[in-house]
């Protein structure tokens, strides 16, 4: 059981970190902060560079302390927070499969990450050399909540700029088609 969550943990902390340096530096294919900025105005998520600012370290970050098994809680919950504004932003409108830009990719790197955060970095970890014991139902439910509500913030913050820009109407963002709803 340790090799198989070393392996998860490992294999899902580099994939993370390496997007949050795609949106911070540009390495690896990605667009960098200026581009990324662009392109999370365009999402309605502003100010942009902001954001992609904040979604790269927490990629980042996150995806090394899971990858390297220390304060993983914490690198659980800032995976589960940027994957699921992701999906609640960009691809729950495009059904379930990544194909389609569906929310399959980021929902199961979410769900990966939920996984260790209720197992644990496990016995190949820095939390198990320091001897903390950060895994079972309190430790996986609090990096959980602690996602989920990032990104609730995340999500709130943008409808609100969104109203807040249209006077008080709640109008599409991004490249949704606008729509005037009472306020």
């Amino acid at each position: 059981m340790a090799v198989g969550i070393l392996i998860l943990r490992l294999v899902l902390g580099c994939t993370i970190a390496a997007h949050g340096v795609q949106k911070l530096f540009g390495w690896f294919g990605g667009h960098g902060l200026e581009k990324t900025g662009k392109f999370f105005d365009s999402l309605g998520l502003r100010p942009g560079k902001l954001h992609a600012l904040v979604a790269g370290l927490s990629e980042a970050a996150g995806g090394v302390l899971v990858a390297a098994g220390l304060l993983t809680p914490l690198g659980i919950a800032a995976i589960v927070g940027v994957m699921v504004a992701a999906i609640a932003i960009v691809h729950l409108r495009h059904g379930f499969f990544a194909a389609s830009g569906g929310i399959e990719y980021p929902f199961l790197l979410a769900l990966a990450a939920v996984a260790i955060g209720y197992t644990g970095a496990g016995t190949y970890s820095l939390d198990h050399l320091i001897g903390w014991t950060l895994s079972g139902a309190a430790w996986g439910s609090g990096a959980l909540g602690l996602g989920l509500l990032a990104a609730v913030t995340v999500v709130l913050s943008r409808w609100a700029v969104a109203r807040s820009a249209a006077g008080g109407a709640v109008v599409g963002m991004g490249r949704h088609r606008s729509r005037r709803l009472a306020a």
